[in-house]
């Protein structure tokens, strides 16, 4: 019983009356809720007034421009490209006024459809559409794709009214880049097309991706692409939501990019590029007084025309597929033997070395150096200097190139401009060699030997050249003087500086090359049917292939060996030097009869036309005529090839 009683106590004792809450405490915990409630209220509204204070007062021209940009539309326009131009202002690139179509990829709704309508529109062929499917897929983003320019005004007219029904499609009005020259300047100054993805991605420029704009791809047009780009004009039209133009407003006109004067003579390019007809070669020829590229042609060539529409998947097959490899300069990327050509050089470094030009050797047929027997192309008798370069006796080469030491021969020949990369504004030129005992060593840890004296003073063995360093060898040679190759006229450049040689020295030399032309000489005809011009040279012929495959003259083109001539006239006070180089010509004889008449069209624009319209009737017309019917055949053989591809598959199915 009395542990009952404390159980009940202690449990008493630890229970607690239920706390009972009088209205007044109701009252002062809902105040106090409301309270806290109407502060996080206050503050958000403070917060929110701050921002559309902030909005209406700091931000309100940003918020201006953002409305206004969705009433007004404004679009870049495309600058005028700068021209190129001769010596005499007769432009070598310019700007026609085009009628283009574009496609914007972004804005493409039913890129299928869109194509397909365009090609019945504009009555675009099975290859121009592949082209445009495939550039579709490369291209990303607001980067344009020419679908057609040149257009006419009712085929731009037709796609410009079916516009609401063909999103992303972009008709335009302005200029495209027009060569004049067409293939005769394609490798010189290059072409223009459309910015690639890499190099918007690289600069950002919204200009890149302007319909219509098209930046320098190759040669000058690459280099001088900041001269010549300008800057963009701008228009300001007035839409509806629904991008509807409703008025223009204001417009801003483009600045059109600054002209580029080439020291080139652009009719003198074009005969030479034309007079080269359907061999595979190259022209130089150099003012002596300036040292200003007059004409620097290769050939075959492309069409910078076709580059810059957007070339066929055709065309640049049959590019590539050719032999003549009408995609590289020649000028500039062709290595060839000198041949003979270096001779006359040679012979100026024996006379500055202590040789007697009087002091004669033998020739029959040979020489004999060490105990090996070297031959000569021909069996010359006795042979001064003058007759070593006349009737380019190998013999009297062999022997004094022995006597004086070939690394002082190509010390010497080093000054006239071999071997060397001149400063052009070219994406890149190969200098060859100049070959030399300090230079095998160092190329290939190995001694000079007697055969490569022999056969590099014959301008053979390791000896490489391009055909501008042998017009400026040439130039060099015939005036004594320092001259630098340039491209860009520059009216305020300094004379050049003379080289040192002895006056009496150059005199034997010019005399010896005129003798080569209008002596007893190795080209007779190169002379200048001229009677007050006489035109001074040097033959050569760089062999292809060793003897055993043939003699040189073979009847299958690429074993035929290199044609080249040298040349300057008047002779005895040089103006225009020139070398020419024809690729498995057979050799020099392929070579002098252009530079002969390249030269002659200098002086007598009337005779050398005559000669080369004469030549262009055998040939099957002009350069243009000839490349439009190749591609015919082309693709013609081509097509022949797919259809006969078919039928076999079906065949076999």
């Amino acid at each position: 019983m009395i542990s009952f009683r404390r159980r009940r106590r202690s449990t008493s004792k630890r229970s607690k009356p239920p706390k009972t809450i009088n209205s007044a405490q109701q009252d002062f915990t809902f105040t106090r809720r409301a309270m806290f409630v109407g502060g996080v209220q206050g503050v958000l509204g403070l917060a929110l007034a701050a921002r559309m204070t902030y909005i209406s007062v700091a931000e309100n021209e940003r918020y201006k421009l953002l409305s206004e940009s969705n009433r007004v539309n404004l679009t870049l326009l495309p600058p005028r490209r700068g021209w190129f131009i001769d010596r005499y202002g007769k432009p070598i690139a310019d700007n026609r006024a085009d009628f283009r179509v574009d496609i914007i990829p972004e804005r493409l709704a039913n890129r299928e459809g869109t194509v397909r309508e365009l090609a019945t529109l504009l009555n675009l062929s099975g290859e121009e559409v592949t082209r445009i499917n495939k550039e579709l897929d490369e291209k990303s983003g607001f980067q344009p794709v020419q679908v057609a320019s040149g257009l006419d005004w009712e085929r731009y007219a037709a796609v410009s009214v079916r516009l609401p029904d063909m999103p992303g499609v972009s008709p335009r009005q302005g200029f495209s880049r027009r060569y004049p020259a067409g293939a005769a300047v394609g490798h010189l100054i290059g072409y223009v097309g459309t910015a690639s993805k890499e190099e918007y991605d690289e600069s950002k420029d919204p200009l890149l991706i302007t319909p219509g704009f098209k930046i320098g791809k190759d040669g000058l047009e690459s280099a001088f692409e900041q001269d010549l780009k300008g800057k963009p004009g701008a228009k300001r039209v007035e839409v509806t939501a629904s991008g509807k133009i409703v008025q223009e407003l204001t417009t801003r006109s483009d600045v059109p990019g600054k002209p580029v004067q080439l020291a080139l003579d652009v009719d003198l390019h074009h005969y030479a590029a034309r007079r080269l007809g359907q061999e595979s070669g190259s022209v130089v020829v150099i003012d002596c007084e300036t040292g200003g590229i007059l004409t620097m042609a290769s050939m075959p060539s492309f069409d910078p025309n076709s580059f810059s529409d957007g070339i066929g998947v055709s065309e640049y097959k049959w590019l590539q597929a050719d032999d003549h490899v009408p995609l590289r300069n020649k000028a500039l990327k062709g290595l060839y033997p000198p041949g003979s050509t270096v001779k006359p050089s040679h012979a100026m470094a024996f006379m500055e070395n202590g040789i007697d030009p009087d002091e004669s050797i033998i020739c029959g047929g040979g020489r004999r150096i060490g105990n090996r027997f070297f031959h000569c192309w021909g069996n010359h008798g006795v042979v001064d200097m003058a007759k070593g370069i006349y009737q380019s006796c190998d013999s009297y080469f062999y022997h004094f190139a022995q006597k004086v030491g070939f690394e002082k021969v190509a010390n010497f020949v080093d000054q006239l401009g071999m071997g060397q990369e001149f400063p052009l504004p070219v994406t890149s030129q190969f200098y060859g060699t100049v070959p030399s005992p300090s230079w095998k060593e160092k190329k290939f840890g190995k001694p000079w030997q007697t055969y490569d004296t022999v056969n590099a003073s014959i301008g053979q063995g390791y000896y490489l050249a391009n055909p501008l360093q042998l017009a400026v060898m040439c130039a060099r040679l015939a005036t004594g003087k320092k001259l630098m190759p340039h491209l860009v006229m520059d009216q305020q450049a300094p004379p050049p500086e003379s080289l040192g040689f002895p006056e009496d020295h150059i005199v034997r030399v010019r005399n010896a090359m005129s003798d080569v032309v209008n002596g007893p000489g190795t080209a007779g005809r190169a002379r200048l049917p001229l009677d007050n011009v006489k035109l001074a040279g040097k033959t050569g012929t760089a062999q292809v292939v060793s003897l055993s495959r043939g003699d040189g003259k073979n009847t299958i083109w690429k074993y035929r060996d290199h044609g080249l001539f040298i040349a300057f006239a008047p002779f005895d006070n040089p103006r225009y030097a020139c070398a020419t180089v024809i690729e498995h010509g057979g050799g020099s004889g392929a070579a002098y009869p252009v530079a002969r008449d390249v030269l002659l069209y200098l002086y007598d624009r009337q005779k050398a036309m005559d000669s080369l319209l004469a030549l262009e009737k055998q040939w099957g017309g002009d350069i243009e005529q000839r490349m439009a019917r190749d591609l015919a055949l082309f693709r013609a053989r081509q097509s022949g090839e797919a259809q006969s591809d078919t039928k076999d598959g079906e065949q076999t199915t």
